[in-house]
């Protein structure tokens, strides 16, 4: 017996069910997981149901039970299961071997009264049993002759069963008589409530079993085995058929859970357009795309919940691994080779600001198929599909849906909830070409073909790549790190994503899975920063024009946020998405960022870097005084400054937005200083008249953080004011020119973070208790500072080695994410991650002067 002999109907159950967060697996145990054997002793399991129990009660998230008719005592013996499997005896009363002690004297003494007349009818009919437990008798009658069985149940039930304090359970040849309350449905309850089960099923065969399947609500499952009315949704014939169930449910859980075959992080490639981005996996899998902005609900988010959270994937009929991936030089578009097939992947430019296209060609000799499973709403919003003449049409979201696909023929499927579409298709005669709309319910042709789509497409990112300042060292893997930095603005906004993804785990498996789709003031102003430094201007003056627009909101810069969603505005509260296992099983994946609402003081000082940094390079393109900086950019650095000398002095949560009490970061004090710092610089240069007090303010910072955050005993600036505990960030101190770089104390912070933080290839922030459990990886951004400090302190080898090792944790397509496993050798974090990015143009422009 195997799962495929199970009904679809109760295939598809399980699989939904094996969905939940935290799902407890409930069975009775004579008639379900051990057949009916005239001799009770003997009633072993199938060793099946065994196994699959066990190893349903040892994966995460997962509670398992059995309640049974038997003592408890004898449950244990026979079933052989391990204690992580909750055994429940005698119809739900006895949940621990010794809970008899607590019966009262007056219960045991009803118990022996029912022993002696249960012992009296057995006595006079041949084949009657009586068996003893702790709480209760039974009268078993499965042996004996119709008429005796018969008659021994007439005189239980007319006698000894209406006894006052007795309670009644008859099941199959069977009645038992309790001196205690029994009832399985009010043990599974209390089991339910003790594991906190979001879901439950249970396994029955006998009308014990009715008290649970009545307890069953919502999204929960009852399966009876056998015969007869029953409230259980689903039926199957033999205890088999349970063992089949068990071992499906536990593939499905343990898949869902783990995650499986979850692409390395390091190898999905970023797909973007002006104002969308999207994720392929290295076999063409559509893994990740959000509708109608990068920071909306995904549409298809495979890389959170495989194939059942939605996926677009194309590949040889013939199973085969790809021969490579690659972008097309200067360009976002992606190609995926195998021997005889290619999958050419590009976001269309042409497309309104309501619409996310994409577009898929399958060229070659070998037949291709052809998956679509849209699932909207992170597949909470149940899918159909229709097959109509040019295509696909999609019901179920609020957006209409679309997959132009002329000439194809779509295979339609449904689990139940959601439809998918499957297809055969053979581009030996002419390429396939493959138009997903969002936004639109149009199915006609485009009015211009696709190859001059693709060519208009490709030819933005070519122009601007070609106009970029390079610098020597790596200039392909720079120049696709600009693309990259290049592909989070989003245009009509100009705003700047932090990364193109949620909840991609700092851990795997762990709970560090935060939301990076947003504008955070930092990460978008150091992102415009590195363009400026690359020759780009246009991005930060979008991206300032939007800081421009968020402040006309506020009073203050003092109210500002550290985040916003990409058009300004407040983030909703951050949520839990419960029904996607996450990334590798890293649970949860969030929504929205509690980050919004801490108080993050460093944010200041990179904005204000920036308006200097692109005023001194208008500058040098010869731009006048009055347009390099202009009045209004002028205006926002004073009013940054009037924020720093009001809060500067207050504790904060930091750079790294630490779920835990605000503390005096160095890092934060010294982003204020450099508010300041370049304020005053801009005065200088551009004849801007400074606050009467900024020069006062800029020194008393600076006398703030070496008085306080300098600790002598670990020989280094340290992460606040209040600890021993070592910070990354706290490199700034030197990078940003508060000390000079030939201060003993700035190669001290850089010998102490090297040895305290950093691990081979890479660089980790902090090492302190940040109030969170688990772990994380290595900051590609710190390993990136720590290459800047090197130079400064005249450490180039040093330099060279650790910018060759940042260079060798990027993907074969010359992504970076967040973080970098070094022991594992596997990367961690939001895909593609901004701060990584600009951290390697950083470090390959000063190893190339």
């Amino acid at each position: 017996m195997g799962a495929e002999d199970l009904a679809v109907e109760l295939r598809r159950a399980l699989t939904a069910i094996a969905r939940t967060p935290r799902l407890l697996v409930a069975s009775d145990y004579d008639g379900t997981m051990s057949p009916i054997v005239t001799d009770p002793s003997k009633a072993f399991p199938h060793p099946e149901s065994v196994r699959a129990l066990r190893a349903l009660a040892g994966l995460s998230s997962t509670a398992a039970a059995v309640i049974s008719g038997r003592a408890l005592r004898d449950l244990a013996m026979l079933s052989r299961l391990p204690v992580e499997v909750q055994l429940v005896g005698s119809h739900g009363s006895e949940f621990d071997v010794g809970f008899v002690h607590a019966i009262d004297n007056d219960a045991k003494q009803l118990l022996t009264e029912l022993k002696h007349e249960l012992e009296t009818i057995a006595s006079t009919r041949e084949g009657v049993g009586v068996e003893m437990k702790p709480a209760s008798i039974a009268l078993h009658v499965r042996n004996a002759s119709r008429e005796d069985a018969k008659s021994a149940l007439h005189k239980v039930r007319t006698g000894c069963a209406k006894w006052v304090g007795v309670q009644v359970t008859e099941g199959k040849e069977v009645i038992e008589l309790a001196v205690i309350k029994t009832d399985k449905g009010e043990a599974l309850d209390i089991i339910r409530h003790q594991a906190g089960a979001t879901a439950t099923i249970f396994f029955g065969d006998d009308v014990t079993d009715e008290k649970a399947f009545n307890r069953l609500h919502g999204p929960d499952i009852g399966v009876k085995v056998g015969q007869g009315d029953s409230q259980a949704h689903f039926r199957v014939n033999s205890t088999e058929d349970v063992a089949a169930a068990l071992a499906f449910l536990y593939e499905e859980r343990r898949t869902w859970l783990s995650g499986a075959n979850a692409p390395q992080i390091e190898r999905l490639t970023m797909l973007a357009s002006p104002r969308s981005v999207a994720l392929v996996t290295p076999d063409a899998n559509l893994t990740w795309l959000c509708h109608p902005e990068p920071d909306s609900a995904a549409i298809f988010a495979h890389l959170l919940g495989g194939e059942n959270a939605g996926e677009f994937s194309i590949g040889p009929e013939r199973p085969a691994l790809p021969l490579s991936q690659r972008y097309i030089d200067w360009t976002m578009t992606v190609e995926t080779r195998w021997a005889s097939l290619q999958v050419t992947d590009y976001l269309p430019h042409d497309v309104g600001r309501d619409r996310t296209d994409l577009t898929r060609v399958i060229t070659g000799d070998a037949k291709a198929v052809v998956r679509f499973a849209p699932r909207p709403e992170f597949g909470q919003v149940q899918v159909s599909i229709e097959q109509e003449a040019f295509g696909l049409r999609i019901y179920g979201p609020n957006d209409p849906l679309v997959l132009r696909s002329p000439g194809v023929e779509w295979h339609i499927t449904t689990d139940g909830m959601h439809q998918s579409a499957h297809a055969v298709v053979d581009p030996s005669h002419g390429p396939v070409v493959l138009e997903l709309r969002c936004g639109s319910w149009d199915l006609g042709p485009s009015q211009v073909d696709e190859s001059v789509r693709r060519a208009e497409a490709e030819a933005y990112w070519r122009d601007w790549a070609t106009s970029l300042s390079i610098p020597k060292r790596k200039p392909g893997l720079i120049r696709r790190s600009a693309l990259t930095l290049r592909g989070l603005v989003h245009e009509p906004s100009g705003s700047i994503l932090a990364a193109a993804t949620t909840s991609l785990p700092e851990d795997l498996g762990g709970v560090r899975n935060w939301d990076y789709r947003y504008c955070w003031l930092r990460d978008a102003a150091l992102t415009a920063s590195a363009l400026v430094s690359l020759g780009s201007l246009g991005e930060a003056e979008r991206y300032l024009e939007w800081v421009h627009r968020v402040l006309a909101k506020l009073r203050s810069p003092e109210r500002l946020h550290p985040l916003y969603t990409i058009h300004g505005g407040a983030l909703p509260p951050e949520a839990v998405i419960d029904s996607l296992p996450g990334y590798a099983g890293s649970r949860p994946v969030r929504v929205g960022n509690a980050a919004n609402n801490q108080v993050q003081l460093d944010v200041f000082g990179p904005v204000v870097d920036l308006i200097s940094n692109l005023a001194h390079e208008r500058e040098a393109l010869g731009v006048a005084h009055d347009d390099a900086l202009p009045d209004r950019d002028w205006e926002l650095v004073r009013a940054m400054v009037k924020a720093v000398r009001r809060r500067w002095h207050e504790p904060d949560h930091g750079i790294w937005e630490i779920r835990d009490n605000p503390r005096h970061h160095v890092y934060s004090k010294v982003m204020c200083w450099l508010t300041v710092d370049r304020a005053l610089t801009l005065t200088k240069q551009f004849g801007r008249k400074a606050g009467e007090d900024w020069e006062d303010l800029r020194a008393k910072i600076a006398d703030d953080v070496l008085t306080n955050g300098w600790n002598e005993d670990v020989q280094s600036f340290t992460a606040a004011y209040d600890g021993t505990d070592l910070d990354a960030a706290s490199l700034f101190i030197g990078l940003s020119g508060l000390i000079a770089a030939d201060d003993p104390r700035f190669a001290a912070t850089v010998v102490a973070t090297e040895a305290e933080l950093r691990s081979g290839s890479t660089v980790y922030r902090y090492h302190h208790d940040d109030g969170l459990p688990g772990g994380e990886g290595g900051f590609h951004l710190c390993a990136a500072w720590l290459v800047e400090a090197y130079l400064l302190i005249g450490k180039r080898d040093d330099a060279e080695a650790l910018f060759g090792q940042l260079v060798a944790a990027a993907g074969p397509t010359g992504l970076l994410s967040e973080e970098y496993d070094p022991v594992a050798e596997r990367s961690l974090g939001n895909h593609p991650q901004a701060y990584s990015h600009l951290g390697l143009i950083r470090c390959s422009q000063l190893l190339s002067n």
